[in-house]
């Protein structure tokens, strides 16, 4: 059925399926959690974070995770328990490339010079822009796809190409992140000041307000985050179509990033195959889309001549979470277990 714009009309008493009101609540809850991590974790400018911290609150986040994934089991109309099965597949997803995402932004601080301290602030703010704008594309990518079911297929290929790119030798270099448009931009618009100010994203400086290293820093996590929704946002679309699953599993799964960058921060060099794990993973949910969309396979090919006749096949939810999570696992087992050998052949 085509998809019109009524669908994001406030007055209307249903979005997408599910009562307006129970988007609103998701949404409270968003915010309170938010509001609660700002002020029991990292609290502005006063103390580093540190392994330990870090760790219970991403244990207090998961759990959060998945008691939600318990409600939709018992409370969710329809087939609740797929959609939990659907939440938690989508939840492991976006967990899994957001862990990627972590490392890249333990090189743009290095870059910028930020200190440990006053990390967590810019990773507030970052993931606050990511939940807006993460809204907007599940939003954008439900209403296409409700219209124009076909968008699949061109998701699936994406993440082939996308997790194949995860196999290409890494020559060690990093573009450099003051060249990104969006600084490059910002910079001829506002005047930015080159030392940092403690955890001030402006200041003013000669009488003129300028932007600080911190607020740059924070505007190469937003668009460097738009660039990672396009890769895992596909991605979740794979295990559902629902947009209150795919955005739900999304947004908590960005909730607890700032406790997981910290936890993670310390062990970095633990997870030397974890671009592969998660590459192996975008390219099974690729082919999983394309799979289940044979019938417009079969066209395109009938276009070019071919006559391929691409039988449908439908994986299942819990298979797609076994097979996402088993990837996952092994990719980080042997990381641990190769740098650990590294480690006592050198030390030996």
């Amino acid at each position: 059925m085509a998809i019109n714009f009524q669908l994001f009309a406030l007055s209307s008493h249903h979005l997408m399926g599910l009562p307006l009101w129970a988007w609103i609540v998701f949404y409270l809850l968003v915010l309170f959690m938010l509001v609660a991590d700002l002020k029991m974790f990292g609290q502005k400018g006063q103390h580093e974070v540190g392994v330990g911290e870090a760790l219970k609150m991403t244990a207090v986040w998961i759990g959060v995770s998945l008691l939600f994934g318990a409600a939709i089991y018992f409370f969710y109309p329809g087939d609740s328990h797929e959609m939990a099965m659907e939440f938690l597949a989508g939840y492991l997803i976006e967990k899994s490339l957001s862990m990627d995402n972590l490392f890249v932004f333990l090189m743009l601080f290095s870059f910028f010079g930020i200190e440990r301290k006053y990390q967590h602030e810019v990773l507030f703010w970052g993931i606050f822009g990511a939940l807006v704008l993460r809204s907007i594309f599940i939003f954008a990518g439900a209403a296409m796809v409700e219209r124009f079911e076909w968008v699949l297929g061109l998701f699936g290929l994406f993440l082939l190409y996308t997790g194949g790119k995860m196999f290409a030798p890494d020559n060690g270099q990093h573009a450099d992140p003051s060249q990104n448009v969006i600084v490059r931009w910002f910079r001829k618009l506002y005047p930015v000041t080159d030392r940092l100010h403690g955890d001030h994203f402006f200041i003013v400086e000669n009488g003129r307000r300028r932007a600080t290293p911190l607020f740059v820093a924070l505007l190469v996590i937003e668009t460097t985050d738009v660039a990672f929704a396009v890769d895992s946002i596909p991605a979740v679309f794979s295990v559902s179509r629902d947009p209150f699953i795919v955005l739900t599993s999304n947004i908590f799964a960005i909730l607890g990033l700032r406790a997981l960058y910290f936890a993670l921060a310390a062990v970095a060099k633990y997870f030397t195959y974890l671009k592969y794990g998660l590459g192996i993973i975008l390219i099974f949910v690729g082919l999983k889309m394309l799979l289940a969309m044979n019938e417009y396979v079969n066209e395109l090919a009938a276009l070019a001549g071919l006559d391929i006749s691409m039988p449908h096949v439908e994986i299942s939810t819990p298979v797609s979470l076994s097979v996402i999570f088993g990837v996952l696992l092994l990719s980080m087992l042997l990381s641990v277990v190769v740098t650990r050998k590294q480690t006592d052949n050198t030390a030996a």
